[in-house]
């Protein structure tokens, strides 16, 4: 399945059903007054979360929805029926942002959580409503009120226990597929991640959802390489795996430039506990054992040393992974 992070859509609530007219007319009753029925109220539209979407993909094929009329009113006096609801579903994570994205609508992020973001118009009233002393006969009905529509942004920030950041060929897309259930596009060229992918890995009763950001360049908060639309996606992770390719020799800039970036997208991300992976270790030879312990001292936080080819200290990592994870669910 495709990734979509952005879409804009039109929608429109239904229009009010028509007050009716109408008159009682049944032999041997010589007046039989007023009977016409009100109109139905247009429905509304509702967006609620799936939690079986990650996407916004299908808001490629559909633009356009609109929840249906409210009928119009009958004799006898018979309300019309209320126009059907529409109910767009969307994944968790989902912003709604008016139509020149400057407000900021509604966030929605619970399970099964609903926001009815425009409503129908109600339906008009029946002659029956308008009898009085003076006016027995009425032909005066109401029409019904019109529907609302409008244009707006769906914006998705991924909902991941871990943002898994770095530069570009870091092994990022390496580890997520020897871990996850993921199977991310992997090459020996910068960029092979150009949308975000989600991983699960599960052991026994729990499990961690990793997202993998694509690659950060200097720049990026300001739209450069791959640009900043990225960075939101780590907004609600709760902390980061950063991996720097050990064989890099410029490995302490790219973190720096990493850093850099995200703290100059937001000091709230910038401030999420960071877990620093040094990747790709089976490249450096039994001499450069004085490199890593000179790494070791550059760093205070929780520090790792990996290889996704030969799974050298993977199993250490997902231990730790998951004993912090359960420690900030606490």
């Amino acid at each position: 399945m495709k990734f979509l992070d952005q879409a804009k859509i039109f929608i429109a609530s239904g229009k009010g059903g028509d007050g009716c007219a109408s008159f009682r007319r049944e032999k041997y009753i010589e007046f039989g007054g007023p009977n016409g029925g009100d109109g139905g109220k247009g429905g509304d539209v509702i967006f609620r979360v799936d939690e079986n979407l990650n996407t916004l993909i299908d808001f490629r094929y559909q633009q356009h929805f609109k929840a249906k009329n409210g009928e119009n009113g009958k004799g006898k006096n018979q309300t019309g029926a209320n126009g059907n609801d529409i109910i767009i579903k969307v994944p968790p994570g989902t912003e709604i942002y008016n139509e020149d994205k400057s407000l900021l609508l509604f966030d929605l992020i619970n399970k099964n959580e609903e926001f009815r973001l425009i409503t129908g118009g109600n339906g008009g009233l029946g002659n029956s409503h308008f009898k009085t002393s003076v006016n027995q006969a009425p032909r005066k009905f109401t029409k019904g009120e019109e529907g609302n529509e409008k244009w707006i942004w769906l914006s998705l920030k991924l909902f991941a226990d871990i943002g898994v950041i770095g530069m570009p060929n870091a092994g990022k897309s390496t580890l997520l597929s020897k871990i996850s259930n993921a199977n991310p596009k992997i090459g020996d060229y910068p960029f092979t991640t150009l949308n975000p992918i989600l991983g699960t890995v599960k052991r026994f009763d729990k499990e961690i959802i990793l997202a993998d950001i694509p690659g950060l360049i200097e720049g990026a908060h300001e739209g450069k390489g791959l640009g900043d639309k990225f960075l939101a996606h780590i907004e609600r992770c709760k902390f980061l795996l950063h991996l720097i390719d050990v064989t890099d020799k410029a490995w302490h800039k790219n973190y720096k430039t990493v850093r850099n970036e995200i703290s100059k997208y937001s000091k709230k991300v910038s401030s999420k506990k960071e877990i620093v992976v040094f990747t790709k270790i089976d490249l450096i030879n039994a001499n450069s054992k004085i490199k890593i312990s000179e790494i070791r001292k550059k760093f205070n936080s929780d520090l790792f040393f990996i290889s996704s080819y030969n799974n050298e200290g993977i199993d250490k990592l997902m231990n730790f992974l998951f004993k912090f994870n359960d420690f900030s669910n606490d």
